[in-house]
């Protein structure tokens, strides 16, 4: 059984041309990529031991290999965070047999006084299920118009990957499939799996689980949205990690002069003006 870590070290083998690293095109091969034995020559370690970790039967490479690997694979920043967090949570799968318990859902006074603060703009906090727990008045009006706040617990990875209505909502909604995806395994424990597997896999199908197991470290661009108002809306985004929390502070501020002008009607929409409906 494979792990997080040899998953993602073998996706990234499989999406690098060997030329790409000045190395020499051998012909055609059986899968798509940079081969095996050349990443391990490239990272200075043994074939047969690449070969542990891509199928999970070493689970705790030391932190030289880890960083070695990021090396070999030319991995950026923030792929390389992600190695070095898929190989920490890969050394404790096995470390704990008991149930973990769910993310918090309560939010601090502080952050909440923050939120208010920062009214009338379009602010949330999350935990990294997707999992909306407090947002201010300007979150409501833009991103609620999807519909998706209706919901008793209202969670944006769920909305993402199982409500039709969200390809339309999100303009790029592959970039944002990606983002939720990706954002699953930062949440406290990998095992919050267990609400994964439970909840949104068995109704999010096959491509939910391939952008999961994929590792696409997203680029989190502009945020842009097909408002039922019929505006469309680009939102750029900054985060604040409340990491003693396992929660987030977004804050969406408009990426453009339409867009700025777009939100102020929304707030203030003129006298008979008829509005679009979802």
């Amino acid at each position: 059984m494979g792990t997080p870590l040899g998953d993602f070290i073998r996706a990234k083998r499989d999406s690098i041309q060997p030329e790409s690293l000045g190395l020499p095109d051998r012909g055609r091969r059986r899968s798509p990529g940079l081969r095996r034995s050349d990443l391990a020559v490239r990272a200075g370690i043994s074939v047969e031991y690449l070969t542990r970790i891509e199928q999970g039967r070493d689970r705790n490479p030391s932190v030289p290999i880890v960083n070695a690997l990021a090396d070999a694979l030319s991995l950026d920043p923030a792929e390389r965070n992600h190695l070095r967090y898929l190989a920490k949570i890969t050394g404790g799968e096995c470390a704990a047999h008991t149930r973990p318990a769910p993310p918090p859902r309560g939010v601090r006074p502080t952050v909440l006084e923050t939120l208010r603060l920062l009214e009338p703009g379009i602010a949330v906090v999350t935990n990294r299920l997707g999992d909306v727990l407090a947002r201010t008045s300007g979150y409501e009006l833009v991103l609620g118009a999807s519909g998706f706040l209706e919901a008793d617990a209202p969670n944006l990875t769920r909305y993402v990957f199982t409500d039709p209505g969200a390809r339309t909502f999100f303009a790029d909604w592959d970039d944002v499939a990606d983002e939720h995806a990706f954002d699953l395994w930062l949440g406290p424990s990998i095992e919050n799996s267990e609400w994964l597997t439970t909840e949104l896999a068995p109704v999010a199908g096959p491509e939910f689980t391939e952008r999961l197991n994929r590792h696409a470290v997203p680029r989190r661009g502009v945020l842009r949205l097909n408002h039922p108002s019929g505006q469309e809306l680009r939102l750029l985004r900054e985060t604040l990690e409340l990491s003693s929390d396992a929660q987030q502070l977004v804050v969406f501020l408009p990426a453009d002069e339409e867009t700025a002008h777009a939100v102020d009607q929304l707030r203030h929409p003129s006298p008979g003006r008829l509005r679009a409906i979802s």
